[in-house]
């Protein structure tokens, strides 16, 4: 089958790795949102600034997209100040089986709700998000990637036009030489357009990893995750199946919905704007303080592995303001740009 069938089946469908992990995603594969509070108490840094740019609603939603069980969700709420968080409605929208543990003022929906006034959240959401894979053949016609249920591959039909027009004009294989791949990120468009589509007025932020036109890897990142571990991509239920998304693809996708410009940006300028540097505190204070020292020692460590460029640092953030002026957000205090969509 191709590949973007073999991936819903095997994320998806019944018994499938998001539908049947046990401990959830957190114990096969490492986020932002796992690695610490501090990335959670950043987002309420935010929240809290969108929440004043809206007036202080008396409802507040706060809507996380691919929530895995709803790790960050909860240390987000945790995070904001009492007064907003009584005011807000917190929705996770996942497949899998609401947590038997999760506390009742949470929603579980399969779908994001409609009509959303606040942030609606897709952290490492996009990437799971199935898609073909397409190669080059020998004769630089485009094929789909075929695969089994043990992960062997073999080349397909030719690719269709409405995917051919996608991949013209977001990842160009005119030039590439016979073997190299591509993913179709068309679902991936859709999927953050549909999202879009929910607000009434707010923000929305995809957090991913991701690259842009004329960066494109030659041979495609499709990959698999397990316990921890990068394994062969099989899509056979067992294993993460994920590739990074073209972010700047589905950033015109969600501006064209709302006819408002996005920002991105790495996670990296985006959390040292929002408070968390990773910067390492002064060496004197080993010295007049040394217990704080160390406290604030390992905080640092921590947002180091935040902010790391060359690890999560290196994600991107897309932002979509709907309904309002990004200006308002106070974005070029975070030293945020407007993102060039097109290649």
């Amino acid at each position: 089958m191709r590949w973007r069938e073999a991936m819903q089946r095997a994320l998806y469908g019944p018994g499938g790795f998001f539908a049947g992990t046990g401990g959830g995603p957190a114990a096969h594969f490492r986020t932002s949102a796992h690695t610490s509070p501090l990335f959670a108490g950043a987002l309420a840094r935010l929240v809290a600034r969108l929440d004043e740019v809206l007036d202080h609603p008396a409802q507040f939603d706060v809507v996380d997209v691919g929530a895995g069980r709803a790790e960050l969700l909860q240390a987000l709420l945790a995070s904001l100040p009492s007064e907003l968080a009584g005011r807000v409605r917190a929705t996770a929208v996942e497949l899998a089986p609401r947590p038997p543990d999760l506390p009742a003022g949470i929603r579980w929906v399969p779908e994001p709700p409609e009509k959303v006034t606040g942030l609606l959240l897709g952290t490492e959401w996009l990437d799971n998000v199935p898609l073909d894979v397409v190669t080059v053949d020998d004769a630089g016609g485009h094929r789909y990637v075929y695969v089994d249920e043990l992960g062997h591959e073999r080349p397909g039909p030719a690719v269709m036009h409405a995917d051919l027009a996608w991949l013209d004009r977001w990842w160009p294989l005119q030039d590439a030489p016979p073997g190299a791949r591509a993913e179709v990120g068309a679902p991936r468009d859709a999927a953050w357009a549909a999202a879009v589509d929910t607000m009434v007025c707010g923000l929305a932020l995809a957090v991913d990893y991701g690259h842009l036109r004329g960066g494109r890897p030659v041979f495609g990142t499709l990959a698999g995750y397990r316990a921890g571990r990068r394994v062969a991509p099989v899509p056979d239920g067992t294993c993460d199946l994920t590739a990074h998304v073209a972010l700047d693809a589905v950033a015109e996708a969600g501006s064209g919905r709302t006819g408002v410009p996005p920002l991105l940006l790495s996670q990296r300028a985006a959390l040292r704007g929002l408070g968390v540097a990773g910067d390492r505190p002064p060496l004197e204070l080993a010295h007049s303080d040394p217990v704080r020292y160390i406290r604030e020692l390992a905080t640092a460590s921590v947002a180091w592995e935040l902010t790391d460029p060359e690890g999560l640092g290196g994600h991107y953030w897309l932002l979509q303001p709907v309904g309002l002026d990004v200006g308002a957000l106070g974005m070029a205090q975070l030293g945020m740009t407007r993102s060039h969509t097109a290649g």
